[in-house]
């Protein structure tokens, strides 16, 4: 008999079968350094459930089928009665109910809640991110809520539960519920004062009747959405049951779903209100106001969601150079490779300590803390989005010809990596964002200077570029058309100090050389050769 042409050789495993959380060492370490030590080994626990599951073959085969059979619109049933539903794949309301059981919507009623909630989310982005959009939208709505005490009471407890009900029916009915969000219409987009769905008063008081469209509808099957139309007064926020309480549907006539780049097994939807009955959030003519804490979270949401991409990008390419054989050795070990996998490794490490000093932030609560966010949420949005596109498409080429096949799963990461930047504001709203932090809430600088000001003297690189972005706040004429030059280097000055306290030196050394020192090239992989790039490289390795 012939020797057989099919004997694989010289392929790595599949990283599967491993904890997400305790194999990331930057994510593990900040959630010690953020978690008081009585909560410590609970809050750890929880995660490890979280990254098993989010590491394992069945929560893999999942996310592969809740990507390959995306959400499909159902206007109408047999009969032709409207019923405008969004149906999903079986393993998409799987992801979906873990996520829930996991607290992803419980972070404002538990210890630590914001701290350990940013960590699973980051875990189980890892996951399959689609399932981001209603955890995030139904975690961030419970600040706009709670300007309405009478709202938040009734609504808090189904929000934050930790079951998934995915059937619609009266809210009130409901062990647990999902929100979704409608802001931007046709001709406004960002502009969300240019909006022009009306709301009309009824005689019930705080209640509205909608008419108007929405061009981006988050989570088009959630239980409620909170969504902006011009009242009276002016715009106002508003909370639109998807059925109402004595069980009939709400008018809520669903369009058509978005066919997106990526994100595919999320529902995203344009929707038209045509009698739409909607109950008033806050004060008519302080819609924005309402709102806004609701679009800082899910800001940082999108900051934890790129976080959860680099990193799953970064361990793929890790895993695998370390099996992979070229040219008489280990990819892993070949000078040039390392160089590159240390410089993603660098950026994922820097995106995760940020991400998680933000969330320990939400959860002190503090006024210099509050400050603090005001400024670094923005900047942490514009600059670590921005960099989840160019990093996994870097990783997916560590794997050669094999990252552009979809069974490596690399095209899935690559096709979400710019969601999180556009979402949320895209780049210019939020460097504009931190320009109005800068001119109107001088607390929020002082707040962010006293931050980084606690890793002065410890690198010089980072001293001197500190020393650089003072002189360049010093003068803010003309500044909107360099916003942003400045919110990237608030965002780099801001990862550097992060990284000089609390990461191993020969991260924290890297980093400073690099990103404020000024010995980097445009593209990954052009770090200086002197720094000890195998440790960093090795601490970015998966444990498997």
């Amino acid at each position: 008999m012939a020797p057989s042409t099919h004997t694989v050789t010289n392929q790595p495993p599949p990283l599967v079968g491993y904890d997400v959380f305790a194999a990331d060492h930057a994510l593990a370490e900040a959630v010690g350094r953020h978690v008081d030590a009585e909560l410590l080994d609970e809050v750890r626990a929880e995660l490890t459930v979280l990254g098993r599951a989010a590491g394992s073959a069945q929560v893999q085969e999942w996310a592969a089928q809740a990507d390959e059979n995306p959400p499909r619109l159902r206007t109408h049933d047999r009969y032709g009665h409207r019923v405008d539903e969004v149906e999903f794949h079986p393993s998409w309301h799987r992801l979906l109910g873990k996520g829930v059981s996991a607290g992803l919507t419980a972070a404002w009623n538990r210890p630590a809640g914001h701290v350990r909630r940013a960590a699973a989310f980051l875990v189980w982005t890892q996951a399959e991110a689609g399932t981001g959009c209603p955890l995030s939208m139904t975690h961030a709505a419970m600040p706009a809520l709670r300007t309405d005490p009478e709202l938040a009471a009734e609504w808090e407890p189904r929000l934050t539960s930790v079951v998934y009900e995915r059937e619609l029916r009266p809210a009130h009915l409901k062990a647990g519920a999902l929100f979704g969000m409608g802001m931007t219409e046709k001709q406004g987009g960002s502009d969300v004062r240019a909006g022009t769905t009306a709301a009309r008063p009824l005689a019930e008081d705080g209640a509205y009747e909608l008419t108007g469209h929405k061009w981006f509808c988050s989570a088009p099957m959630s239980d409620g959405f909170l969504v902006l139309a011009q009242a009276p007064g002016g715009l106002t926020c508003f909370l639109v049951p998807r059925v109402l309480p004595d069980g009939t549907r709400n008018v809520f006539l669903l369009q058509r779903l978005k066919d997106k780049l990526g994100n595919r097994s999320n529902a995203s939807a344009e929707v038209e209100f045509d009698g739409t009955w909607a109950r008033r959030v806050g004060e008519e003519g302080r819609g924005v106001r309402t709102i806004i804490e609701m679009v800082a979270a899910t800001r940082l949401d999108c900051v934890l969601g790129s976080a959860g991409l680099m990193r799953q990008a970064v361990a793929q390419a890790v895993h695998h150079c370390a099996h992979r054989e070229a040219f008489g050795g280990r990819l892993l070990d070949k000078p040039l490779m390392r160089n590159v996998l240390a410089d993603l490794a660098l950026e994922s490490e820097a995106a995760t300590t940020l991400a998680l000093r933000l969330a320990a932030a939400y959860d002190d609560g503090g006024e210099q803390e509050r400050a603090l966010l005001r400024i670094a949420v923005p900047a942490a949005k514009y600059w670590v989005t921005k960099r989840c596109a160019p990093l996994t498409v870097e990783a997916s080429e560590c794997l050669g010809g094999n990252g552009y096949v979809e069974e490596s799963g690399m095209p899935r990461l690559v096709r979400e990596s710019p969601l999180n930047s556009v979402w949320e504001g895209a780049g210019n709203v939020q460097a504009l964002d931190v320009l109005r932090a800068l001119t109107r809430e001088p607390g929020a600088l002082d707040a962010y200077l006293r931050e980084v000001g606690q890793a002065r003297g410890a690198d010089h690189r980072l001293d001197a570029a500190i020393k650089r972005l003072l002189t360049e706040l010093a003068d803010l004429d003309g500044v909107e058309a360099r916003a942003r030059r400045l919110t990237e280097r608030l965002a780099l000055v801001l990862q550097g100090a992060l990284l000089v306290r609390y990461a191993p030196p020969d991260v924290a050394d890297a980093f400073c050389a690099s990103r404020l020192g000024g010995e980097w090239g445009a593209a990954f992989g052009a770090l200086p050769h002197t720094l000890n790039l195998a440790a960093v490289v090795e601490r970015a390795r998966p444990a498997h």
